[in-house]
């Protein structure tokens, strides 16, 4: 060590009211420096799925819960009746294969604003926060988590994890990771006006969920 770092450091010290360390302590802190890193995570009780609705609600995020996936489209449906909103959507291509009601017209691809609602499968819900997990893709464009106004999010039982760190272990799994994780925990919002909160300012304005029990 430099005479001037020994010098600095030992002001540090003295300001402290410390001493230097001895050799014992200082091995002891070294040999703590080699170990993995110990995160603290939030601690509940609470059923994953049941934190994770809640959370989600608590964002402004809608939820519909139903009991299986065959049940996604006429869920979708009632949800663009509810906001009278056009009987039409744009959906991920990894959904074309439920059983889509005829009056309701889908198209399945990236979306470059056209559409005012899309429906998209997830990665994983984050029970911890409410979010949702989405991967860009061939199946699962990224635009489709952007641009509508409405943004639909299939979510089944099973994708539901406790914590952030559950989902980097999903990704760990895969075999090729996507070009793109998006993190969505309700509706986009910004308060830079006059600090009033605006829905929709650098994404979708309605965030629902629909999570399939089955």
């Amino acid at each position: 060590m430099s005479e001037d770092r020994e010098q600095v450091l030992g002001r540090v010290r003295r300001s402290l009211g410390r001493e230097r360390l001895d050799d014992a302590r200082r091995a002891a802190l070294d040999a703590r420096m080699d170990e993995p890193p110990q995160h603290t995570r939030i601690a509940f009780e609470q059923d994953a799925l049941e934190r994770f609705v809640q959370c989600a609600q608590a964002d402004a995020a809608s939820v519909a819960r139903v009991g299986a996936l065959a049940d996604v489209p006429a869920a979708v449906s009632e949800f663009l009746a509810s906001h009278n909103l056009a009987a039409e959507c744009v959906a991920a291509p990894e959904l074309r294969a439920l059983d889509w009601p005829a009056h309701l017209s889908v198209q399945f691809g990236a979306t470059r604003g056209e559409h005012a609602t899309s429906v998209t499968p997830c990665l994983a819900a984050i029970a911890e926060t409410g979010s949702v997990a989405l991967l860009s893709g061939a199946e699962t464009p990224a635009t489709l988590n952007l641009l509508p106004d409405n943004h639909v999010v299939v979510v089944r039982r099973e994708q539901v994890v406790k914590h952030f760190e559950d989902l980097w272990g999903l990704l760990r799994e895969r075999q090729e990771l996507p070009r793109a994780v998006s993190l969505v925990t309700g509706p986009s919002r910004t308060a830079d006006i006059e600090q009033t909160i605006q829905l929709g300012a650098h994404g979708p304005r309605r965030v629902h969920l629909i999570v399939v029990e089955d």
